[in-house]
C-alpha cells in the first residue's frame, strides 16, 4: 500500500490510498478534482472510491467532477452526513470496516465534535511495504521519508491536526474531547494524515500553552525546517501528538494552569480545560 499526499486549495490535503497488489485506489477528502486527477495520472492508476471524513466543501468539493470522470465510484461518509456529501453511496457507522483491493482494510472511527458526522479512517495492520528511508508519499516529498516502514495509519480530516484540532462547528467540547481522547489511545506508531497544513501555527500556540516544553520546541524546529524546504508536515504520529498537542494534554498540570490563566475555565476537569484551550486557540 502507498499513501500519496496531494496539496489542494490553499492549505488542504487530499490523499491517494493505493493498493499495490491490485492498483485499486481511493482518494481521501478531495476538496478539488484537478490536483487529484493529475496525481492519478502521475501514479498510473484509476479511481475506485472516495473516502470523505466529513461534509464540509473543502473536503468534498471535488466529489462531483471525480464522479463525472469515474461514474462507478463508491463514495463513503458517515450515516449522519446523508444528503450532505455529494454522491454518497455508503453510509458508514462507527466500527464499520471498508476494504480496497487485497491489501487495504480500514475501520471507521466516529469522531463527533468538528461536525456531527466526522469520521476517521484507521488502518491498523498495514503490510511492511516501505524500506527504511524510502518515502511513503510517492511523488511528493514527505516528513515521513526517514521513518521505518509504516505499520498503521489514520486519516483524521479536521478532527486531529498536527499539533492541534478542528473548531467546534456542530459538536460540544465534551464530544470533541472524547473523540480526541479515543484517537490518543491508538498505538503510538500510528501515522496521522490530517486535512490541513496547520502545523506551524498550531505549534506556535502549543508553545504559548507549554512554554517550557522541550518536546514542543524541538517539534517546532523540525516543522519550520520542513516547511522551509517546501515539504508537507504530514504525517505526524500519535506519539508526537501525545507529547506536543495541547488538545491531547488537558490533564497535564502545566497545560491546565495555562488554560486557567488565560481563559478562566469553570473548573479543572479535562473537558473544561479542553474547552478553554479551544476558545483560546480560536482567538490566537
Amino acid at each position: 500500500m502507498r499513501i500519496v499526499p496531494i496539496p489542494c486549495l490553499r492549505d488542504n490535503y487530499a490523499y491517494l490510498v493505493i493498493c499495490e497488489a491490485t492498483r485499486r485506489t481511493a482518494v481521501v477528502d478531495p476538496s478539488e478534482s484537478g490536483p487529484v486527477l493529475a496525481a492519478l495520472q502521475r501514479e498510473g492508476v484509476g479511481l475506485d472510491a472516495i473516502w470523505n471524513t466529513h461534509h464540509h466543501l473543502d473536503h468534498t468539493g471535488g466529489n462531483k467532477e471525480l464522479l463525472d470522470a469515474y461514474p462507478e465510484l463508491e463514495v463513503i461518509g458517515h450515516v449522519l452526513d446523508q444528503g450532505r456529501i455529494p454522491g454518497q453511496t455508503t453510509f458508514a457507522g462507527d466500527g464499520d470496516e471498508i476494504s480496497l483491493g487485497d491489501e487495504v482494510r480500514a475501520r471507521i472511527i466516529h469522531n463527533p465534535g468538528h461536525t456531527r458526522g466526522a469520521i476517521s479512517y484507521y488502518m491498523p495492520d498495514l503490510a511492511a511495504g516501505r524500506p527504511e528511508g524510502q518515502s511513503e508519499a510517492g511523488t511528493i516529498p514527505s516528513a515521513a521519508a526517514v521513518r521505518p516502514a509504516i505499520r498503521s495509519a489514520i486519516f483524521t480530516g479536521d478532527t486531529l491536526f498536527a499539533g492541534g484540532c478542528g473548531r467546534l462547528f456542530e459538536g460540544t467540547p465534551g464530544q470533541m474531547h472524547a473523540s480526541l481522547s479515543r484517537l490518543a489511545e491508538l498505538p503510538e506508531h500510528t501515522e496521522v494524515f490530517c486535512g490541513h497544513e496547520y502545523a506551524a501555527v498550531n505549534l506556535r500556540f502549543a508553545a504559548e500553552v507549554e512554554p517550557g516544553s522541550k518536546a514542543v520546541a524541538e517539534r517546532r524546529k523540525k516543522v519550520d525546517q520542513v516547511r522551509q524546504n517546501g515539504q508537507p508536515t504530514v504525517p505526524s504520529t500519535i506519539a508526537e501528538e501525545r507529547a506536543t498537542n495541547p488538545f491531547l494534554r488537558s490533564q497535564v498540570p502545566a497545560v491546565a494552569a495555562s488554560a486557567q490563566a488565560n481563559e478562566s475555565p469553570a473548573n479543572n476537569s479535562p473537558v473544561e480545560i479542553f474547552a478553554a484551550l479551544r476558545r483560546w486557540r480560536d482567538r490566537f
